[in-house]
């Protein structure tokens, strides 16, 4: 079954109250943040916090994903530590090239052989920031098996294209990465996640730009304050009425098989493959999301 990533929770690595409880919040995923939001002097101890947390925090079913610092700036400590702790994913920050997976790639495997974890076990995630990652979204997407995402990070990005967000119009600034984001994510058979909504107090927003992206094709979305988990995981759990009528949709279809037809039809439409395989999605994502159960 596909692994929800609906939503996935910046934790930032120096407080450790929320290293502790960062699961109860129900995101499908939690980052921990050593890069952006961590200041210089704290690297280290940051980098100890999560790795004490990793190890001797049961997070269950939730995805624990890491955002390293660039390879130069104590990114290859940062991989080290986390392969040792166990950690899920980890997340290169500002990627611009299929190279800087590699790169990361190339000291994880270094990380696994020296403390004895599987070879291929830690994951790893693209955040794509600024126009040259953009325009090679393609390539990040495919260099690696490790690779089971991409996320736009749109901060950094619109700073780049000399603009700001403009959520109030749509964010039409970023429809363009988003969507080179998306298809790229699409090709490669990853995930693709969105950018961060910044205020926490606007709910209705929020709401409308999950909306958005849901119909883009995105699979989640990256959020900040656990007050907006509920709203995105809302909006990409499928809703009763999709859900009944994928369960038509595959009925319809047992039905024709059972009598032999090789004409399916549902209310007098026909039902092709592209309809079958969004009714299979859909029942999936329901199943993940505990919200429907095969057979009932």
């Amino acid at each position: 079954m596909e692994r929800l990533r609906r939503t996935m929770m910046f934790v930032p690595a120096s407080n450790a109250g929320m290293l502790r409880d960062a699961y109860i919040y129900g995101a499908d995923s939690i980052m921990f943040d050593l890069e952006d939001s961590i200041s210089l002097k704290e690297k280290d101890t940051s980098r100890f916090l999560v790795y004490q947390a990793v190890k001797t925090i049961d997070y269950g079913a939730t995805e624990t994903v890491v955002r390293i610092n660039s390879l130069d700036m104590g990114g290859k400590d940062d991989v080290h530590a986390m392969v040792r702790a166990g950690i899920d994913v980890i997340r290169l920050p500002k990627t611009e090239t299929a190279q800087d997976i590699l790169d990361v790639e190339e000291v994880i495997l270094e990380a696994e052989r020296q403390c004895g974890r599987e070879e291929g076990s830690t994951r790893m995630m693209a955040a794509i920031e600024g126009p040259v990652g953009v325009l090679n979204a393609l390539s990040i997407a495919t260099a690696s098996r490790r690779l089971i995402g991409i996320a736009l990070g749109a901060e950094d990005y619109v700073t780049s294209m000399k603009t700001r967000r403009y959520p109030e119009r749509n964010s039409e600034e970023i429809f363009f990465a988003r969507s080179m984001i998306v298809h790229a994510a699409r090709a490669a058979g990853i995930a693709a996640l969105d950018t961060v909504f910044s205020d926490v107090n606007d709910s209705e927003t929020l709401r409308k730009e999950t909306e958005l992206i849901r119909q883009l094709g995105f699979d989640g979305k990256s959020v900040i304050n656990p007050r907006q988990i509920s709203i995105v995981n809302s909006v990409f759990t499928p809703t009763e009425k999709e859900i009944a009528n994928a369960v038509a949709v595959m009925h319809a279809i047992e039905e024709a098989e059972a009598k032999g037809s090789g004409v399916i039809a549902l209310n007098g439409k026909m039902i092709d493959k592209p309809i079958v395989e969004r009714a299979e999605r859909v029942l999936m994502l329901a199943e993940a999301a505990g919200v429907y159960r095969k057979g009932e």
